[in-house]
């Protein structure tokens, strides 16, 4: 028995345990929230100011490429919050979740049905299809609606008013979103 040894793996090889599943599983959530900027950072009121109206569309797509997952956090709650009042659309919304959990950001290999591989993008179509119809459903449907213009109501707002003169995005990273389009005198 050598006691001062770590174990690499704590199920034999090929057959990952519940607990190898849980840890991948934890590490993969910190990893994709990871990618949200600091709070701190993104409400400084130091950086707050009305935009002139040919510089609000160029901050928008600069903080939505810089905040976006600060910006789907904020969606995301006004939606929980605007379910408290709707259980069962609650219920059915956090089950989606982990459905979404399960199905698409936790997987390590390709999803295959019946033999065939499964593209990720056709997962994704489907689990939105599947989660929109299953959440109008619950007869819940002015309220969602309500909620997610709400969220992007208040993320367009943020996201045109904070200014972007302290921001760095990675231009690859953005997926292309902040080059300037082609003819301009900047390309």
């Amino acid at each position: 028995m050598s006691y001062g040894t770590i174990p690499t793996s704590s199920s034999p090889a090929g057959n990952p345990g519940s607990l190898d599943y849980v840890t991948r599983a934890k590490e993969r959530i910190k990893a994709g929230l990871g990618t949200s900027r600091p709070w701190r950072q993104m409400f400084n009121f130091h950086f707050f100011n009305l935009p002139s109206t040919s510089g609000a569309f160029a901050r928008i797509k600069t903080n939505l490429a810089f905040f976006r997952m600060n910006y789907a956090i904020i969606v995301l709650l006004v939606l929980f919050l605007s379910l408290l009042w709707h259980p069962i659309s609650l219920i059915v919304f956090i089950a989606m979740m982990a459905v979404w959990l399960f199905l698409y950001f936790l997987r390590d290999e390709p999803m295959a049905i019946f033999g065939r591989v499964i593209k990720d993008v056709v997962v994704l179509i489907v689990l939105s299809i599947v989660t929109i119809i299953v959440l109008l459903l619950t007869r819940a449907t002015l309220n969602i609606l309500v909620a997610l213009l709400v969220g992007v109501v208040v993320v367009l707002i943020h996201s045109a008013v904070r200014k972007t003169d302290d921001l760095y995005v990675d231009e690859e990273a953005a997926g292309g979103l902040l080059r300037p389009p082609a003819g301009s005198p900047s390309s």
